[in-house]
């Protein structure tokens, strides 16, 4: 069996991802039992939504009324332990999807729980009587809020992961980098019917890991997800064996064969900003010199940081190619008889070249955001002017 990480590179809380599939919380459904029926199949589970508490369990109930399945219970945190409890040995990293009006509610909920999972503060939730209290879409309408409770998670010692819905708040992009400056590690994104599109903008206002849902129910549609920005996708009423294990071998078989499992399509043909490590010199008028524009960074500063992070590397040296180097070359799904003669000189695989491009992509990225500290985000549309 090939071992998860070197198949995918995944590490969250200091656990290996067994694989990039999360299965979404659904009021009502997802708890322990529903994860175990489907545990050879995700790699994460998000449990709950669990309200947290008076005002979030209050709206609860109200929605309860009204038809919808709910977990709610009169001691919340035991609750949220017993189930914990149930997922211990099964292989699967757990995450909580936690609605609550003020941080002090999740701090709660952390104090009695633990490091051991992933802490997701739920900013997903629609119905009126959860906003109205003061949850789900309200934190996306309230982002001072939202970042307090995200502060205080991390404060404590928490992995924290932010579920929001696109569309809602006025500049999603902005939403991305406020929840990256902040220290959150995840964003785990519901893309409505924006598609792909809004997942490529989020990707490049924010350097953490992004979950991606919405009508993933088989793998074209996970590949898609992945090549515009996901790290991992989730599913919630698709989520079925037959549906999560089809997905996963397409993944697994695209991990053994590319050496990068969700590699960006390169820029010139949409590709985020991870695209940048497949990118040639900016020499001519492309769609690089105006996307380095947009993200404010300089060609100098896009040159410099491809120099410096493939120093010492098997992408430094490249004689046949265009530039003299192999930083300089596309994709190795791309045909191209000048790369592959220095992947034969240098014994490197295609497989370890696409590796070697993610570590690129990777040093690139924090080199950008490191330097954006501060700078507006970028809109998908500033994006293609």
């Amino acid at each position: 069996m090939t071992d998860s990480y070197d198949l995918y590179e995944l590490e969250i809380n200091g656990r290996t991802v067994n694989t990039p599939i999360a299965l979404a919380s659904m009021a009502g459904i997802t708890d322990a039992d529903y994860v175990l029926a489907r545990k050879d199949n995700c790699g994460i589970a998000f449990i709950g939504g669990y309200s947290t508490d008076e005002p979030t369990i209050g709206a609860g109930k109200e929605m309860e009324k009204s038809g919808r399945a709910e977990f709610l219970s009169d001691d919340p945190i035991a609750t949220i332990k017993e189930e914990v409890s149930k997922l211990k040995d099964s292989g699967v990293l757990t995450g909580l999807n936690l609605r609550g009006c003020e941080p002090q509610s999740f701090i709660n909920v952390f104090n009695a729980v633990g490091k051991d999972v992933i802490y997701e503060i739920d900013a997903h939730c629609l119905q009126p009587a959860m906003v109205g209290a003061g949850a789900g879409e309200y934190l996306l309408k309230n982002t001072e809020k939202l970042a307090g409770i995200i502060r205080a998670l991390k404060d404590a010692g928490a992995v924290v992961s932010v579920k929001i819905r696109a569309g809602v708040s006025d500049d999603d992009a902005a939403l991305a980098a406020v929840i990256d400056d902040v220290g959150a590690d995840i964003i785990h994104v519901d893309l409505m019917d924006f598609g792909t599109a809004k997942l490529k903008e989020i990707r490049n206002n924010c350097n953490i890991l992004i979950i991606a849902n919405n009508s993933i129910n088989d793998f074209e549609a996970a590949r898609d997800m992945f090549s515009h920005g996901a790290d991992i996708v989730s599913l919630g009423r698709h989520a079925d064996n037959a549906t999560l294990s089809g997905i996963r071998a397409g993944i697994e078989v695209q991990a053994k064969e590319s050496g990068w499992y969700n590699s960006p399509k390169q820029l010139c043909r949409g590709g985020d900003i991870r695209s940048l490590a497949f990118c040639c010199m900016p020499v001519k008028r492309c769609p690089l010199i105006p996307f380095l524009d947009k993200i404010g960074v300089s060609p100098k500063e896009y040159h410099d940081y491809k120099v410096e992070s493939v120093a010492g590397t098997k992408l430094s040296p490249g004689e046949s190619t265009c530039f003299g180097s192999l930083a300089w070359c596309c994709k190795s799904s791309t045909p191209c008889m000048f790369r592959d003669l220095s992947l034969k000189r240098e014994q490197l695989s295609h497989r370890e070249y696409m590796r070697s491009k993610r570590r690129l992509s990777e040093q690139i990225m924090k080199r950008i955001f490191d330097a954006r500290k501060g700078i507006p985000a970028v809109s998908e549309s500033d994006a293609e002017e």
